[in-house]
Formats: structure tokens, sequence, C-alpha cells
């Protein structure tokens, strides 16, 4: 998968397969297994797909219907304008969104993302595409402290930076960027977070209506053993 070998730590795949009249992206990770499939005429999304087989929230399966009712007839170009995220499941929206971006690639697009466990409180992050290394970063307590023109910015407030890279870059430094908030979860004990309702609304299950009946329920997967890695195998939906 990456040059980090059996090391223990976060691992995520993103698969983006083009098709002519169709285009299918998916991720699975420690917590998520999802796709989306977005048929278009070329310009415009005729049809959405999702199928969530595996995620933390016992809400997280209504927020199909949610992604296929928000990118439904939506021409591609707009798919990033639509400023939904909040409202879907996360995940599936950045799919949709990566579906959208290369809907007419010739080849299958593959990411890996690795982040390490922590070291003395430090931890290694980095992106491949293609099997080749592109991006990688060490943080903090969610912040950089490498390379140094990136020490000191929180995580959660790249988007600036992100912006100054060209389009290629900008996607890959978003996809790991949110990886590297999502890996956290590897480290906290369940009981700390397994009540929505002290989650900020920044998906579908954590909006107050569904957090209040959001019950904990993925199970974890850990890819650190290198026997499988993820997009590897079926898993059933939930």
């Amino acid at each position: 998968m990456t040059g980090n070998g059996h090391a223990p730590g976060f691992r995520r795949r993103l698969r983006v397969t083009p098709a002519p009249g169709s285009v299918v992206s998916e991720v699975e990770d420690d917590f998520h297994r999802m796709s989306v499939t977005v048929g278009h005429d070329g310009a415009t999304a005729l049809a959405v797909n999702a199928i969530l087989a595996r995620a933390p929230w016992s809400t997280c399966p209504e927020a199909v219907t949610q992604c296929e009712e928000t990118f439904t007839g939506v021409a591609s170009a707009d798919f990033p304008g639509k400023r939904e995220k909040a409202r879907n499941c996360t995940h599936l929206y950045d799919l949709a969104l990566l579906a959208a971006a290369h809907a007419h690639d010739k080849a299958a697009l593959v990411y890996d993302i690795y982040v390490s466990d922590p070291v003395e409180g430090k931890r290694h992050a980095e992106l491949w595409r293609d099997g080749g290394c592109v991006l990688e970063w060490w943080d903090r307590d969610f912040h950089i402290v490498e390379p140094a023109a990136l020490a000191g910015m929180k995580l959660i407030d790249m988007r600036s930076w992100i912006e100054t890279l060209d389009p290629v870059q900008q996607e890959a430094g978003r996809i790991l960027q949110w990886a590297s908030i999502v890996a956290h979860g590897r480290i906290i004990p369940l009981d700390q977070q397994s009540d929505a309702t002290r989650m900020p609304p920044s998906c579908y299950s954590f909006q107050p209506e569904q957090a209040v009946r959001a019950q904990r329920i993925g199970h974890t997967r850990d890819f650190s053993g290198g026997t499988v890695q993820p997009l590897e195998f079926h898993e059933e939906t939930v």
C-alpha cells in the first residue's frame, strides 16, 4: 500500500473508477466503508447511488438518501458549489465530489493514506497517489510541526494554505487534512466518542435531530497487520 510497512496507524484508501456514462468513488478506513456511483450524460448527474457498508453511527445509513437527493440532477461542475456538507454524511459527500471531479478520467485513480499512531505525541501523515507519495506532514495535538513552512498550523484551519496549491495538490491536501483529523479516533477511548450530542453539528448524524437518537454501532478494522488492505474485500451493507 505505502512505504510504512506494518507500522501501527490509521489507513484509508480512496478509489475512483470512471467508465462511459458513470463513475464510482469508494473509500475504506478503520471506521468506514462506502461508495457513491454517479450516472451521467457527460455533464449532469442523472442518477446517484450511495452505498454505506460500514459506519460508526446508527443514523448514518439515513444519509444515503440525503446524498442521492443532494446531487441527482446537478451538473457535475456544480457539485462543489452545493455547500451542503454538514447536512450530509461528510464521507459520502466527499466521495460524490471526487466522482464528479474524475468522471472523465481515462483510468482509475487510487489514493492511499497512512497516519501513524503517536510516537512521543507526534504523528506522521502521508498521502500516496497511484503508488507515489505526493504529500506528507507531522503533527502534534492537531498542530503541524513539520515541514517548517506549515509549522504551527492547526489541522482544522488548513483551508487558506490548501487554496494556494494547484488544483491537483488542493485535492491531495483536502484528503490528507480530513484523514489526519479522522485518524485521531484510533486513540480516543470509545466511551469518550460515543455521545453524538457532544459533537459539533458537522455531519448528518451530528445534526441535533439525529444526534439525540444516534447510537455508536460501527465496528473498527485495523489494517496495520498488512495482510488485508482497505477496499480489498466485500463488506455487507449496514
